[in-house]
């Protein structure tokens, strides 16, 4: 590997050329894998302390694709490289992951989907802005139309609380969200030239390692022994499907598609966020939900034409 990053190519260019296919499935599933997470991130945090769930969560995924990595034949970065992803693992997988599960902890998990379902126009504007794709005009207005897909799903999820603990939990989402838009930019050159399970790895161990050790009196001071069989499910689906296999396509999309088109699909997550309570918690969607939810897959279908 080279020490310095490459300059990237105009991904928009190359990414207008690549039909419907693998990626998209796959980008897909990773939406369908994330919109459940909320609703299983929402349930472990009336399990285990928020601090120390991140920790587990983070760190469990980590070890994992480590694992992975060294079974497929190792890494092979150099110095340089592996510092500054450990660098942008501190930023898209510590600070996003302790923002998110905060926040997923102090409102509801509709709510928190919602707001990340926003991080696609973040990312594509941030992307225009740095001249890292020439966007097109039909990518705007899918991105504009998955957006009003989005408010509309907001109006359809009835009265909200304005108690100040929602409105704390709403705040560090977004705060996730601004992290997360950065992390996917700035990393979006790597993807182009380091193996995906190696650039998640690595990214993950930068976030572990200081959640793992901000989150260590949380681990010490919590009773294992009262965590019965359905907390250490949703740790498991939270860490290695979530983090673990859902970054995977997520990265791959990156590598493919570029990072404004990757990003639109998270827009779907809000949908299946919607549709896991309502199998779960029993909430029945709305017709503002159901309009909100075509609207954002029209707007997904755009961005890709």
């Amino acid at each position: 590997m080279t020490e310095s990053v490459a300059p990237s190519p105009a991904v928009g260019d190359s990414a207008a050329h690549h039909s419907f296919g693998l990626t998209d499935l796959l980008l897909l599933t990773m939406a369908v894998i994330w919109g459940v997470n909320f609703v299983v991130v929402k349930y472990a945090t009336h399990i285990f302390n928020p601090v120390a769930f991140t920790g587990l969560r983070v760190g469990t995924a980590a070890a994992f694709l480590v694992a992975f990595a060294y079974a497929r034949g190792g890494f092979a970065l150099s110095r340089h490289d592996v510092l500054r992803l450990l660098l942008l693992g501190v930023l898209g997988n510590g600070l996003y992951q302790l923002f998110f599960v905060h926040g997923v902890a102090r409102t509801r998990a509709g709510n928190a989907s919602l707001i990340v379902g926003a991080a696609p126009a973040f990312i594509a504007v941030a992307a225009r802005f740095r001249g890292m794709e020439r966007v097109k005009r039909m990518t705007l207005v899918g991105i504009a139309l998955s957006m009003i897909g989005v408010a509309l799903v907001i109006v359809g999820s009835g009265t909200v609380s304005n108690g100040q603990t929602t409105l704390l939990g709403s705040v560090l989402v977004f705060l996730g969200v601004l992290c997360w838009s950065a992390y996917t930019i700035m990393l979006q050159p790597y993807t182009k030239r380091i193996d995906v399970i190696q650039l998640s790895a690595i990214t993950l161990v930068g976030g572990a390692v200081p959640l793992i050790i901000a989150s260590t009196p949380a681990l010490v001071a919590t009773d294992w022994s009262s965590i019965g069989a359905g907390g250490w499910l949703a740790l498991f689906y939270s860490s290695v499907i979530s983090m673990g296999v859902a970054y995977f396509f997520w990265y791959r999309g990156l590598r493919v598609l570029g990072p404004t088109r990757t990003a639109v699909y998270s827009n779907l997550q809000p949908i299946v966020a919607l549709l896991a309570a309502w199998a779960l918690l029993g909430e029945v969607p709305t017709i503002f939900q159901g309009l909100g939810a075509v609207t954002i897959i029209a707007g997904v279908f755009l961005t890709r034409t």
